[in-house]
C-alpha cells in the first residue's frame, strides 16, 4: 500500500534528540582560550563542557545554536560557522543524542560572561589548560574544531575575526602562531601575508621602544576565495625579514 501524508505514521520509526553545541575561542593575553560551562545537573554535573543543548522543534540548527550560547554564556552576536556531526550511540547517557556542533571566533572583550541555571560557571581556559575530562565527547570535539580551525587559516581569513580595526603585522602574525600552537618564521610570513593582499596600509603608527610600529587594517573588499596563506610552508624556511618592526 502507498503511503500518502493522511497514512503516514511517524511512530513507527524511533526518533533520537538533536542537540546543538558550539566550540568558541578566542584570544586573550595573547593566548589561545576556549569558552566552557560547568554543568548543573545531571548528567556530568559539575563538569566542564561546551555551551549547547537541545533543538525546539520550531528552530533552524543556527538558531538552536544561537540561542543556547547566549542562554548558557551570555555570548552573542557572533559568526558560527557548522564544524560536524557527533552520533555515536553511546555519546550520552539520557538517550540516543545526535549533536550538531559550530564553531567561532570571537573578541573577549566584545562579550560579557554571564552563569544560566543550566551552568555554575562560564570562564575562559586556555588551550593548555583545559580540564583534562570534559562531559560527553566534548573532548573530541574540541581535538576536531582545532584540526579544522588550524587548516582553515591556509584559505580563510578566519584569523582576523580576533583583530581590532587597526593592527601591525606582528599582532597578526601572533594571532596565527598562537592557533597553530608553533613559531612561524617573521620574514616568511610578513612576505606570504603581504601577497595575500588583504592588508591595507594606514598612515597610523604605534609608538613604543625602538622604531614606531606600522599599522594596518584588513580589506574588507577581499574575499577567502582570493585568500592563500600557506603557513606549513615556513617550517625550516628561514629568510631575512624584508621590514623590521617595533615590538
Amino acid at each position: 500500500m502507498e503511503e500518502t501524508a493522511a497514512t503516514y505514521d511517524p511512530s513507527r520509526y524511533e526518533r533520537p534528540s538533536v542537540t546543538v553545541d558550539v566550540v568558541i575561542f578566542t584570544l586573550h593575553h595573547r593566548e589561545l582560550h576556549l569558552l566552557l560551562v560547568q554543568r548543573r545537573r545531571w548528567p556530568f554535573d559539575g563538569y566542564w563542557a561546551l555551551p549547547g543543548g537541545f533543538i525546539e522543534m520550531h528552530e533552524s540548527l543556527e538558531e538552536s545554536a544561537r540561542r543556547e550560547l547566549e542562554e548558557e554564556t551570555g555570548v552573542r552576536d557572533v559568526y558560527l560557522e557548522q564544524l560536524y556531526t557527533f552520533g555515536d550511540p553511546g555519546r550520552d547517557p539520557r538517550t540516543r543524542v545526535i549533536s550538531v556542533t559550530y564553531f567561532a571566533l570571537v573578541r573577549s572583550d566584545e562579550q560579557q560572561l554571564r552563569v544560566s541555571d543550566e551552568t555554575t560557571d562560564v570562564r575562559w581556559f586556555p588551550i593548555h589548560a583545559v580540564p583534562r575530562e570534559l562531559a560527553f565527547d566534548h573532548e573530541q570535539v574540541l581535538n576536531y574544531a582545532l584540526s579544522r580551525l588550524r587548516s582553515k587559516l591556509e584559505y580563510t581569513t578566519l584569523a582576523f575575526q580576533l583583530l581590532p580595526e587597526v593592527f601591525s603585522i606582528l599582532e597578526l602574525k601572533d594571532i596565527y602562531e598562537q592557533i597553530l600552537g608553533e613559531k612561524l618564521d617573521k620574514g616568511n610570513f610578513y612576505r606570504k601575508i603581504r601577497e595575500a593582499g588583504v592588508l591595507e596600509e594606514t598612515n597610523l603608527v604605534r609608538e613604543g621602544r625602538g622604531r614606531p610600529t606600522r599599522l594596518w587594517r584588513f580589506r574588507h573588499d577581499r574575499s577567502d576565495k582570493q585568500f592563500v596563506f600557506r603557513w606549513r610552508e615556513d617550517r625550516g624556511d628561514k629568510s631575512d625579514d624584508p621590514e623590521q618592526e617595533g615590538a
